[in-house]
C-alpha cells in the first residue's frame, strides 16, 4: 500500500499542520469522486496469498530488511515503504500474531487495540479491521472549512477518500489542530 497523500498542502513553517491550498493530486476529492470512509487509527498490515505482513518502513541511506516488499518512496525524505512477513515467532510482533485468525482474506487490515497508537478505540484487545469494513460518510464535507467544522464534531482518526480508480487520499483531525476525545 502506498503513502496516502493529505488532501491540503501542509503548512511550511507549522509541519503538523495544513493550509487551505488544495493538494493538486487530490483534486479529484474536491471534485467529488469517491466516498469517504473512516480513518482507522492503527498499524497498517496486508494478507497477500496467505501471508501476512506488517507496514516497514526504512530510512534513507539504511538497508532494507530480510524479505522487504517495496511499496513507495517519499522523494523528499528518501523513505522507503513496504511490507515484511509477520513472523509469529518473534516477540516483536505480538501484538500482530494475537489479532491475527487463520483463514482471513487477502487485503489490507489496520492493526488496533491496547498497544497500538495509544488505543484510541479503547479496545480491550488487539485486532484485525479491514479496510473495505470501514464506516462509509455520505456526509463529509469537502471544503477545508466544512471538513474542519465536521471533524471537530467527530471522535475519529480522520478520513480516507476512495476513488474508484484505486487512488486514495486523506486528511486527519490533528491537520488541522483538533485532537480526539479519547
Amino acid at each position: 500500500m502506498k503513502k496516502m497523500p493529505t488532501i491540503f498542502i501542509r503548512d511550511l513553517e507549522k509541519r503538523n499542520f495544513v493550509t487551505d491550498e488544495i493538494n493538486p493530486v487530490c483534486q479529484w476529492v474536491f471534485d467529488g469522486e469517491g466516498e469517504a470512509t473512516q480513518k482507522i487509527d492503527g498499524t497498517c498490515c496486508m494478507i497477500k496469498d496467505g501471508v501476512y505482513y506488517k507496514r516497514r518502513m526504512v530510512k534513507k541511506g539504511k538497508k532494507d530488511p530480510a524479505g522487504f516488499i517495496f511499496a513507495d518512496a517519499d522523494s523528499v525524505t528518501g523513505k522507503r515503504f513496504g511490507w515484511i512477513p509477520v513472523n509469529f515467532d518473534n516477540k516483536e510482533d505480538k501484538y500482530h500474531v494475537e489479532a491475527h485468525h487463520p483463514g482471513l482474506p487477502d487485503g489490507t487490515y489496520e492493526l488496533i487495540g491496547p498497544k497500538i497508537q495509544g488505543n484510541a478505540e479503547s479496545l480491550t484487545r488487539h485486532i484485525l479491521v479491514n479496510h473495505q469494513n470501514t464506516l462509509i460518510f455520505n456526509d463529509c464535507p469537502r471544503t477545508y472549512d466544512g471538513l474542519k467544522k465536521w471533524l471537530e464534531k467527530k471522535d475519529i482518526e480522520g478520513v480516507v477518500f476512495h476513488n474508484p480508480d484505486g487512488r486514495m487520499a486523506k486528511i486527519k483531525k490533528r491537520d488541522f489542530g483538533l485532537q480526539r476525545k479519547s
